[in-house]
């Protein structure tokens, strides 16, 4: 039994000799891994979102978006953080913030009705930044030289504090058609 170990173990030297003295550190490092890629390949894959397999299985029903989307209509000129995701509403402040003095207006199209409505962008301040729903459509944003109509402003600037903490948006009226 002795002799078959000597065998065994001379025979793996003289091969891992022979290799080592053909082979560079290199090309060992490609040949591992290629091993490793190939590997990966046969392991279970991470989950993943599905999500919008099952909307088309459902029949593709688009979702309307909701006062936490930058997609609702009254967003279309807002730049800054939706109150609606910061303790407040789309048309109210949250807690501990007040509404700034001077805002910007937009027109936005409300795909419901049909109507285009004007719009109130007021930022709300007194805290710091919320940080959450980031939005910044600017459909229809005119140069930074007319200041009613501009949205990259610190509208808090009127306050008795100018740190703004988001954004609502009220409807002030129904835009006239020329």
């Amino acid at each position: 039994m002795k002799r078959l170990f000597d065998f065994i173990d001379g025979w793996t030297e003289r091969r891992t000799r022979a290799i080592a003295s053909s082979t560079s550190r290199r090309s060992a490092l490609v040949r591992v891994s290629r091993v490793l890629v190939a590997g990966a390949f046969a392991l279970p894959v991470l989950p993943f979102d599905r999500s919008s397999q099952a909307q088309a299985a459902t029949g593709n029903k688009k979702k309307e978006p909701t006062a936490t989307d930058c997609d609702y209509w009254r967003y279309c000129s807002v730049d800054g953080f939706l109150c609606s995701c910061c303790g407040g509403s789309s048309t109210s402040c949250p807690p501990g913030t007040s509404a700034s003095k001077v805002t910007w207006v937009g027109t936005c199209h409300n795909p419901a009705d049909g109507k285009d409505y004007l719009v109130s962008y007021n930022d709300c301040c007194g805290r710091t930044s919320c940080g959450r729903c980031f939005c910044n459509t600017n459909h229809g944003e005119r140069p930074g030289y007319r200041m009613g109509i501009h949205n990259d402003v610190n509208w808090c600037m009127a306050n008795a504090s100018s740190v703004y903490h988001c954004t609502v948006s009220v409807i002030v009226g129904v835009a006239e058609k020329d």
